[in-house]
């Protein structure tokens, strides 16, 4: 019981960090492109990751632990961030933010393909209920407002529910921040030379609030949100902590208001209230 509640502080620190990371990209692709902005944080994170595993010296992964943070690297890496990118060219990153309540559905789904997990059959009536408002929004008039940004950001929803149920499945044995740290290796010769190749023609004409979009990214969307929410995936269960994932469009909606100035609908409002308070009940019936 105790190892399940620390799973679930952990995984809501998590989830408070991750809710930066729409905004804060919207913010960065002003300047930047999607693809060096993908890349850049990538490899940020990965330089950083990499003394972090020196200065511990941590052992390397076994050959049997590649293909699993690959699939990782894929998911939380690449995947995610570069398609979300993409998506915020066509779409607000409030109305982006909504799209992340299919998230805890996609996690708990992927738990069961690869994590090993049993949820109740209950849990899974909560957990597409949740995603129903979400899908019922975008149907409302999300999906007419930009069809190539709402299909971009359903893939990258489905891509990051892999990197996420993937790279647990990893945590319980390599250890939460040790996971991304070795995907974020991974991934580094390609997004190191992606981002060589990407370079911006002149940095002085990017603002300095791209600047702290990318620093926000890099650091934390990146790498310090990971080291909380693979392990609280670890220690309390992948789809069961997964579901915090609908307190994220809350917090995310309220800074886009607050940093963006976007306009936050009152639909928006009513479809992640409706999604968060199917949370209560999947956390009931997840083991």
């Amino acid at each position: 019981m105790e190892k399940t509640k620390r799973g679930w502080l952990n995984g809501g620190f998590g989830v408070l960090i991750f809710a930066g990371s729409l905004p804060a990209t919207r913010v960065a692709v002003a300047d930047f492109n999607p693809l060096f902005l993908t890349c850049a944080r990538a490899t940020i994170a990965a330089l950083l990751g990499l003394a972090l595993l020196r200065l511990l010296r941590q052992p390397r992964p076994t050959p049997t632990d590649v293909p699993a943070l690959a699939v990782t690297a894929l998911g939380v890496v690449v995947g995610f961030p570069l398609l979300t990118a993409l998506a915020l060219q066509h779409v607000t990153s409030a109305h982006s933010i909504v799209f992340l309540g299919l998230l805890p559905l996609c996690t708990a789904i992927f738990a069961v393909l690869r994590g090993g997990e049993r949820p109740r059959p209950a849990f899974w009536v909560f957990s597409a209920l949740g995603s129903t408002f979400v899908a019922g929004y975008a149907a409302m008039g999300g999906i007419t407002a930009s069809l190539q940004g709402d299909l971009l950001m359903l893939a990258a929803t489905v891509l990051c529910g892999l990197g996420y149920a993937e790279g647990a499945r990893l945590s319980r044995r390599l250890g939460g921040w040790q996971v991304i740290c070795w995907a974020l290796a991974l991934a580094l010769p390609v997004m190191l030379l992606g981002t060589l190749l990407s370079l911006p023609a002149s940095v002085a004409q990017v603002s300095g609030p791209a600047w702290l979009g990318l620093a926000y990214v890099s650091l934390f969307s990146m790498l310090i949100g990971f080291v909380f929410w693979y392990r609280g995936l670890a220690q309390g269960g992948i789809a069961a902590v997964g579901q915090l994932q609908l307190m994220q469009p809350f917090i995310g909606l309220g800074l886009a208001a607050l940093l963006l100035h976007e306009q936050v609908q009152w639909m928006m409002l009513v479809t992640t209230l409706g999604g968060v308070l199917c949370v209560a009940g999947a956390k009931k019936y997840a083991q």
